[in-house]
């Protein structure tokens, strides 16, 4: 069972709750303990309602006060919970685009996870939001068959739920073949099998592929092409096998490797708490041996560490 870990608050009062932030953010020193309570313990839509009800208490907007007292990535956090799930993943690619260096992470994160339905939503905020075309600013930023497997997932048209078991021996081949010729052409055919089909024919082309060569898909794939293509290739069969694994090993590495990336940790965490962040703790637990809550614990500091901390929802013994 896939499970988030912020749910509606049950008597849930936005006006109570409005009331109380005004008073936090009003303050003479902002109460960002009660800005933490607020914010991490309500779910979006009711994260939206309180929005409202701020606007029309106050006249002012809600989004502009958190951003106005608050300050680095605590500010990013509790910011970032104030966007409906599409326009906050909009948020991200707009930066990750056109931002000084673009983010290919976070792109590869975003498209390789997201249905179409989510990549449709995506797209019309990106637009309402930033006046720009995703797919035409994915074209202008990105290049090669990185640019072109992007631009094949942003158009939202994988198969959903259908299976052929007939023809998941010979996508098998195609996949097989594309990593021993490695053309342009092959290139092309192992992206379109990866970007279109559905996850439940994916399933059975990799376990074909594993029949075929002897090689688990993932391997063949890192063994034959480099750079953010084939992350990116990566990242899509990861996701196709386990959601929750992909995102736990991408919280270890941007935790781990890189001397916590932050925009990458405050990223997952709010993009997933309501879809399957629970999974993906139990996911990084049983891989890493140490919880998702011990690690951030062990890197984050202040009220930006208690944020994450109450989207990541501990039980007891992860503390």
């Amino acid at each position: 069972q896939v499970q988030g870990t912020i749910f509606p608050a049950p008597n849930f009062n936005p006006i109570m709750d409005a009331q109380l932030l005004g008073g936090a953010l009003q303050g003479i020193s902002c109460e960002k303990d009660v800005l933490i309570d607020i914010l991490t313990q309500r779910c979006n839509s009711q994260r939206l309602m309180i929005a409202e009800a701020y606007r029309d208490m106050y006249g002012r907007d809600l989004i502009t006060d958190l951003k106005e007292n608050l300050s680095h990535h605590f500010k990013e956090v509790m910011v970032g919970l104030m966007y409906p799930p599409a326009s906050y993943d909009a948020h991200e690619l707009w930066h990750a685009l056109k931002g000084v260096d673009t983010e290919e992470k976070c792109l590869i994160d975003i498209f390789a996870s997201r249905s179409n339905m989510e990549i449709f939503q995506m797209k019309e905020a990106y637009l309402m939001q930033y006046n720009n075309d995703l797919q035409q600013d994915i074209d202008s930023e990105t290049s090669g068959h990185f640019r072109d497997t992007l631009m094949n997932l942003a158009q939202g048209t994988r198969m959903e739920g259908y299976a052929d078991p007939s023809t998941a021996a010979q996508d098998a081949m195609i996949l097989w073949e594309a990593c021993q010729q490695k053309t342009g052409e092959h290139k092309n055919m192992l992206q379109m099998i990866l970007c279109n089909k559905s996850y439940q024919q994916l399933w059975m082309v990799f376990q074909e592929f594993q029949n075929i060569s002897g090689q688990d898909i993932v391997d063949a794939i890192n063994e034959c092409y480099d750079g953010y293509f084939q992350e990116l290739l990566v990242a899509i069969v990861l996701c196709v096998r386990d959601k929750p694994s992909y995102f736990a090993y991408r919280l270890y590495s941007a935790i781990h490797d890189f001397g916590f990336h932050n925009k990458t940790v405050i990223r997952i965490l709010i993009a997933r708490s309501e879809i399957d962040l629970m999974n993906i703790r139990q996911r990084y637990k049983e891989r890493y041996g140490k919880s998702l809550f011990h690690d951030i614990k062990h890197f984050a500091s202040g009220h930006y560490e208690s944020a994450l901390l109450a989207i990541c929802a501990g039980d007891a013994e992860d503390y």
